[in-house]
């Protein structure tokens, strides 16, 4: 995703009051009070004896009001005998439980109702069925758009989900999804996956606010991460961008096997979105032909609620209403989330402190399609950008992956979307291309559809590459800072017309920051041209001589292609 300012903003969590109808909604007093959302949770199994397979979603929205109804069917697999499915669900009213149909008796306390399965045995296949209504406290945003026009979206990350939709709120709880959504008849319908059918209108009874209402059906055949699945309603104008990663799209239901780019966004902001999205579906091939299969059914970039400059969920990518709205090119934060659908949806972190797995990822390889696309100048400005947000920010103090961080919000920082880019920009440098890009192919292959953490994709790149790679880990991800280096050199004359160039090269980077190990480069320049020379900085404090040097040379540059994260030192 990308961070905005209005989203540290809002790490509060305080909704804006949005003026909408309460008619017919449920009392408020008979809502609990929410808990609040981006706490991390205890280290270890969230949901232990029990695996979600499905979820079976049908939801009733209704128009101007605030409130809305909801009933899920959680298709369980019981790993233990008479387990107990903790399901995460805060602030709305239960109406009731049910264990394969039959009334079921449960505790709902601070924010995790908890459904003892009692008469299932390991291996057993159950469906607990939970139907509930009332006001949304987060992840469900029922208010105005941009425009004033009255809006339903979903909005779950880190862990909001609970807010709309019992489920077991853990990105490394995997499942597939259908939606049944009862919506306005003035309002299309998006959510991930593939559509089923056109809409018809709501059968009598159908759960949620009155109204002339249309019922809309999306399937997800893949397993993905509660925190992607998303719904979205409102008035809005749908444009083709392309069709992309044909033959290279096994989930997609299409017969040429292409998968569909649109952008879905209100009537009145359908030109200015545009440019925003123009080449998406450019960048689905690009990113298809370096990672490997595009991995759901089709690609929808919607104009939305999210409070993120842009949001990845799983084949419906929800970008900020505002700047659509405001005629703002988001080309990059585009690319940024497309590159989302390979790393954070399809192969997701097992946890959120691995989260550089998914927003370093984005970062980097979202920046290279502007390089392929654009220039290489293009590539080096977006990675100076980055470098800057690095050494400008005090987040580099703690390391990257940070388990002691208790706030999930607060993982949105440079230290996991632009230092875990340059992490991967520096491992391609010291592996080489090669031996990078296969790793990261196998690595997409091996965890499709799956969970991830950082010792995984290291044993994956110590594979491609043949190198043991612990020390380059230990240093750049479980240890802060970043190298800053001091190079003085001289010239020494020799006999003849050769001489020698003596370069000492400080770290000064602060005390407590480790001293890092640098395999890198020394260029002399001079008139004659210049000439690179392999060095590796181990200690404090190296002197390199560097004899037979033709002639005394202008300048000496220290990783002179730029391949080291580094501070702004010394020459």
């Amino acid at each position: 995703m990308i961070r905005t300012r209005l989203s540290n903003a809002l790490r509060a969590l305080t909704l804006v009051g949005t003026g909408l109808s309460l008619l017919g909604a449920p009392l408020a007093a008979q809502e609990p009070e929410p808990i609040e959302a981006g706490v991390a949770p205890p280290f270890g199994r969230y949901a232990p004896g029990v695996d979600v397979l499905h979820y079976e979603v049908e939801i009733g929205l209704g128009y101007g009001t605030d409130w809305f109804a909801g009933r899920v069917d959680v298709h369980v697999a019981a790993e233990d005998d008479g387990p107990v499915l903790p399901l995460d669900f805060t602030g709305l009213t239960l109406e009731e439980v049910a264990v394969d149909g039959h009334p079921a008796r449960y505790d709902h306390v601070a924010g995790v109702l908890r459904v003892p399965l009692e008469a299932a045995e390991e291996g057993d296949r159950v469906i607990v069925t939970v139907v509930y209504r009332g006001v949304p406290d987060d992840g469900l945003i029922l208010r105005p758009n941009v425009h004033g026009a009255p809006s339903a979206f979903v909005d779950n990350w880190p862990n909001r989900t609970r807010f709309w939709l019992p489920s077991v709120d853990h990105p490394a709880d995997k499942a597939t999804v259908n939606y049944t959504v009862h919506a306005p008849a003035q309002w299309k319908v998006i959510a991930n996956g593939a559509q089923v059918g056109a809409p018809v209108s709501a059968a009598d009874g159908a759960i949620g606010p009155d109204g002339e209402r249309l019922t809309w059906r999306w399937e997800v055949g893949v397993p993905i991460s509660p925190y992607n699945m998303v719904i979205g309603a409102a008035d809005m104008t749908v444009q083709t961008v392309g069709l992309a990663a044909c033959g290279q799209a096994p989930a997609s239901r299409r017969d040429d096997g292409c998968v569909e780019v649109t952008y879905w966004v209100f009537p009145q902001d359908v030109e200015r979105a545009e440019p925003s999205f123009r080449r998406a579906a450019e960048m689905v091939d690009y990113f298809t032909d370096l990672f490997g299969p595009f991995p759901f059914e089709k690609l929808a970039n919607v104009q939305s609620a999210t409070r993120f400059g842009g949001m990845e969920n799983a084949s419906a990518i929800f970008y900020s209403e505002q700047a659509i709205a405001s005629g703002r090119n988001i080309e990059g934060t585009v690319s940024h989330e497309i590159v989302h659908q390979w790393f954070g949806d399809a192969v997701t972190e097992e946890n959120w402190h691995h989260l550089w797995l998914s927003e370093g990822f984005a970062t980097y390889f979202g920046d290279q399609f502007f390089e392929a696309a654009d220039g290489e100048e293009s590539f080096r400005r977006l990675m100076g950008e980055s470098r800057q947000g690095v050494i400008n920010s005090s987040d580099v103090e703690r390391p990257i992956y940070d388990p002691a961080e208790t706030s999930l919000f607060a993982l949105l920082n440079a230290n996991n979307y632009p230092k875990g880019g340059w992490v991967l920009h520096m491992l391609r440098g010291i592996v080489g291309d090669d031996a990078f890009f296969t790793g990261i192919r196998e690595y997409y292959g091996r965890y499709l559809h799956s969970v991830a953490d950082t010792e995984d994709f290291q044993a994956v790149m110590e594979e491609s590459s043949g190198d043991e790679l612990d020390w380059f880990f230990s240093q750049w991800i479980y240890r802060p800072g970043f190298p800053t280096f001091d190079v003085q050199w001289r010239w020494i004359p020799g006999e003849g017309s050769t001489g020698t160039v003596e370069v000492t090269v400080r770290q000064i980077q602060r005390d407590s920051w480790p001293t890092f190990r640098v395999p890198t480069e020394i260029a002399l320049e001079g008139p004659g041209g210049s000439s690179h020379h392999e060095i590796e900085l181990l200690t404090r404090e190296e002197v390199i001589r560097i004899d037979g040097v033709k002639a005394r040379p202008s300048r000496v540059v220290l990783d002179p292609d730029g391949w080291v994260l580094k501070g702004d030192g010394g020459r």
